[in-house]
């Protein structure tokens, strides 16, 4: 049985930025009010959807979709790293369901899962423990992704699957909204980064510390107005929010991949978290914003919609 979803921003930087201290209140009064909604929840098993920051899916092989049955977290950027708290037999049996749905599904025995999974968890977790966890991978990050259509088929068909549990199913979907972090592009990036983008090498101490700092001072660079990363886009975040509130889950249908970079960044892809964890719903959810405002030290326009399935 679903009992909710929680879509949310996340952002590394939350924890080393320091943005506006009144923006930072008002977040974490809407996170505190989130945490008490997943505590009245009382949910047994979480379905995290989430987007991979191309630390744990390459070209390698990059899927469009992969449940977890087994992984770990990679520790990133704050968040506790070690092995994650997934049942595999529920795990393998969502897998089956969604084939049999057909919805062409990967699946991992040894999925390494980053900050884009990891940190929405361990900031609901303060009242209920969220550790029983099935992480589903979305591509997000890296051409070519999946469509809208068959993000919302995804979303339907594990909503259909968790529905008809006993235990109690929280989903969150994790990402967005408009950001556009400094991410390599197979395209554009010097051989080595395209040959770690395709093999996808662990980065050693080093390379993760200077990733993580790049990141930060492009935080405040951003907010200084001196950063050359597309700035944050109110007015879309706005519009998505308004979107999603409403149950309209297809207003980014006719918007190509390139225009929607354009215009909501790089990272603005990740919405196709939220679509899915809201598709889960079935049709006619009741959702409500708790929070929306765009922080530029965290680059992220920060949001959180609570839903729920429809009476």
């Amino acid at each position: 049985m679903i009992v909710g979803t929680m879509c949310m921003s996340h952002s590394p930087l939350m924890d080393r930025n320091r943005a506006d201290p009144g923006a930072e209140q008002r977040f974490g009064e809407a996170l505190s009010r989130a945490e008490r909604l997943v505590e009245q929840a009382q949910p047994d098993l979480t379905i995290v959807f989430y987007p991979d920051h191309i630390n744990g899916f390459f070209y390698k092989l990059l899927p469009s979709f992969c449940v977890g049955a087994a992984g770990t977290s990679i520790g990133d950027f704050g968040t506790v790293q070690g092995a994650l708290d997934i049942p595999e037999a529920a795990a393998f049996s969502l897998t089956r369901s969604l084939l049999d749905q057909g919805i062409d599904t990967a699946v991992s025995l040894d999925m390494e899962v980053d900050h884009g999974a990891m940190q929405p968890l361990e900031l609901l977790s303060a009242r209920h423990s969220l550790s029983r966890i099935i992480p589903v991978f979305i591509n997000c990050a890296a051409a070519p992704r999946p469509t809208f259509e068959r993000v919302r088929a995804l979303g339907r068909a594990v909503g259909d699957w968790a529905q008809a549990l006993p235990e109690r199913v929280l989903m969150i979907g994790s990402g967005g909204l408009s950001h556009d972090p400094p991410i390599p592009s197979l395209t554009t990036a010097p051989q080595p980064v395209r040959e770690q983008l395709i093999a996808g090498r662990p980065l050693n101490h080093s390379q993760r510390l200077a990733r993580q700092n790049r990141a930060i001072n492009e935080g405040y660079a951003l907010a200084a107005g001196t950063s050359e990363i597309l700035p944050l886009n109110p007015e879309w975040d706005e519009k998505l929010m308004t979107a999603f509130t409403a149950g309209d889950l297809t207003v980014l249908d006719d918007m190509s991949d390139e225009t929607l970079s354009a215009t909501g960044g790089r990272g603005g892809h990740e919405v196709r978290a939220w679509v899915a964890a809201l598709a889960a719903l079935g049709p006619d959810y009741r959702a409500e914003q708790l929070f929306y405002e765009p922080i530029d030290e965290w680059i992220t326009g920060m949001g959180i919609l609570h839903a729920s399935r429809a009476a």
